[in-house]
């Protein structure tokens, strides 16, 4: 393909091996803007485990119907990262103001935006009205409290798996822990879960915090030092099974899940299914022992926590609240002496094609964080 055309990277909805490039329909030459409408240039975005959830969950959750490739069989993936407003027909949005939000992985992106402000503006293009608005927000980049240039990799990687993260342990302590003694956490070397691990690790009369991971993270993991105890995988059947226990389920491996079921039996008192990083081996939560599994909705809860008081803590109150909490795990992740996360860029569809199927295949470090440009 022509390396001045604009496309889009997708993937076979049915098999998400198949990777295809396909022209971009917001590109200047598909799409004339209307009125109100503004294009926006994608400079950079992270691809982590978390996309892949997107993928294995994109027609249950929706996600295939934020970009529309407008292709049979095909997806484009969402991702997190940032872009520059291009063209505008809205007055209230200039060109060269750069946003952070979600992307298509892609070239460009036509947005109309809704409810302008000074912090940015909602998406509301007729497509996304009905879709989780957590997910229409763009943020301008100079305006935001915790954008830093020299950090858009880490804000790009970690802060929409983190947003995850406070939710899940703001749920959590909501339920009073569902008055379990021991807080199981799968795939713990995912940017999710440790995420998570560090947010209920700041909390006092806790529960434990117990990791479960492969053998070949478990000096990283245990070196994170926000969880109480790792184990590996294997180790899950020599566990005590008479603790009161809930499961929050990071990887989304049915064989796992039931194995976790099995051996806890009527002391697992609650079991939580986050995300897929184990995608090839998804299955159902049906028929087994114990609760069945509840899938976390993060939206849902955010929604909830943006409410005004006092159900909710209103919008001005969540943004402080997680933006405590974030300012104390960039502290955490940007350690000096030994810092949880390295960010690695790659540029071009070839390098981007490796990077998804490395992440696919399950192979990405964990120390490591992927921005990429298309």
């Amino acid at each position: 393909m022509d390396a001045s055309a604009s496309f889009r990277f997708c993937v076979g909805r049915a098999d998400l091996h198949a990777t295809r490039l396909l022209p971009d329909p917001d590109a200047p030459t598909a799409h004339a803007l209307a009125e109100s409408e503004v294009r926006l240039r994608v400079q950079s975005f992270a691809l982590t485990a978390n996309n892949i959830t997107y993928a294995a969950f994109g027609d249950k959750m929706k996600y295939w119907q934020f970009f529309p490739s407008n292709a049979e069989g095909w997806g484009c993936i969402p991702v997190w990262g940032f872009a520059e407003v291009v063209e505008s027909r809205c007055a209230e949005v200039a060109t060269g103001q750069r946003v952070y939000g979600y992307l298509p992985m892609g070239h460009y992106l036509v947005v109309q935006p809704a409810r302008v402000d000074r912090r940015g503006f909602m998406d509301g293009s007729p497509h996304r009205r009905e879709l989780a608005a957590a997910y229409n927000q763009l943020v301008f980049c100079a305006a935001d409290p915790g954008y830093n240039a020299a950090h858009e990799g880490l804000q790009a990687v970690l802060r929409p798996l983190f947003t995850t993260s406070f939710l899940i342990d703001d749920f959590m302590a909501e339920q009073g822990f569902f008055g379990a003694r021991q807080l199981l956490l799968s795939s713990a070397s995912s940017k999710t879960a440790y995420g998570t691990a560090f947010c209920l690790s700041r909390r006092t009369g806790m529960p434990l915090v117990h990791g479960l991971t492969s053998a070949g993270n478990l000096d990283f993991t245990r070196g994170l030092g926000c969880y109480g105890v790792v184990s590996t995988y294997e180790q899950v059947t020599t566990l005590d099974p008479t603790v009161p226990t809930v499961y929050i389920d990071f990887a989304g491996n049915a064989g796992l899940r039931r194995a976790i079921h099995e051996h806890f039996g009527s002391a697992l008192v609650y079991s939580c299914s986050v995300g897929g990083s184990h995608w090839e081996s998804l299955g159902g939560g049906g028929g087994l022992p114990g609760p069945r599994p509840e899938l976390f909705f993060a939206p849902a809860q955010a929604r909830k926590r943006v409410a005004p008081p006092p159900e909710g803590w209103g919008a001005s109150g969540f943004e402080q609240r997680l933006g405590q909490a974030w300012q104390a795990f960039m502290q955490a992740v940007n350690k000096p002496s030994q810092p949880w996360l390295t960010i690695r860029e790659a540029r071009g569809a070839e390098a981007v094609t490796a990077a998804y199927q490395q992440m696919l295949a399950g192979r990405s470090e964990a120390r490591e964080g992927l921005m990429l440009t298309l």
